[in-house]
């Protein structure tokens, strides 16, 4: 029997996935629990699929560890919980593409690609549905710059380790960008709360209506806004007087 699972690396704790298909059979679940986390250990904050394999008749079962998944691997790389909600606007990390190649040849084998140039392309695939840049450049780009040959040297290489001196430009240029989102963030913000507390103060006064959102308001007396019809007014014209007597 095989029972697959994905695990904390480190620390799987017990559970119904776990119990109700092992515990029927007399295994120690503590045993096996305490072995998956000896054999994970080294993958502390990823998430590990494992596979255990048990002999019913002799109660004894092996683990299978397996690689974590690209992106648990490239969060890990860069001391990420989660990727970005909105990848294609806000970024969350700056990986080089030396540890790309890395990942790379880690995933290779389990990976439905050819060769390492074929798996670096899907690691490149997976920064960009996190929102990770790579040498300080979008995934996307980097992805055209693999095609037209700029990393050859890296990939058939296989360089995997970054200098200190790129490791600290890397750092330096996403510090800058997220400086930049999170002003950019921070306005957006403050200007969604400045319009609900004018929608607010509009519907505390009848018959008002919400405040524009533009600084500038038109003051009363100013001409009707454009497209709108201005009120007619109605004149009425006196008629001439009658001439009063006959004309000499």
């Amino acid at each position: 029997m095989k029972v697959k699972l994905i695990v904390d690396g480190g620390k799987m704790q017990p559970g119904p996935a776990v119990s109700q298909q092992l515990g029927p059979m007399g295994i120690n679940l503590g045993k096996v629990i305490s072995s998956v986390n000896d054999s994970t250990k080294g993958f502390a904050g990823m998430k590990v699929p494992v596979e255990i394999e048990v002999n019913s008749k002799t109660k004894e079962f092996t683990i299978h560890v397996f690689s974590p998944p690209v992106a648990e691997l490239i969060k890990k790389e860069l001391g990420l919980e989660k990727g970005s909600g909105q990848p294609n606007k806000v970024k969350v990390g700056n990986i080089a593409f030396e540890r790309i190649v890395s990942i790379a040849q880690t995933k290779l084998p389990g990976l439905l690609a050819k060769d390492l140039r074929a798996a670096v392309k899907l690691i490149v695939g997976t920064c960009v549905s996190l929102g990770v840049l790579i040498d300080n450049k979008e995934a996307k780009e980097i992805e055209r710059s693999i095609e037209s040959g700029t990393y050859d040297n890296e990939i058939d290489n296989q360089i995997t380790e970054v200098s200190s001196e790129k490791k600290t430009d890397l750092d330096k240029f996403f510090a800058v960008r997220k400086a930049q989102q999170e002003k950019e963030a921070k306005a957006l913000e403050e200007a969604k709360a400045a319009e609900e507390a004018a929608k607010a103060a509009a519907a505390a006064v009848p018959g008002a209506t919400p405040a524009a959102t533009d600084a500038t308001k038109k003051t009363a007396g100013a001409k009707p806004e454009a497209g709108k019809e201005a009120v007619k007014t109605e004149v009425k014209k006196e008629e001439p007087k009658k001439a009063e007597g006959k004309k000499k």
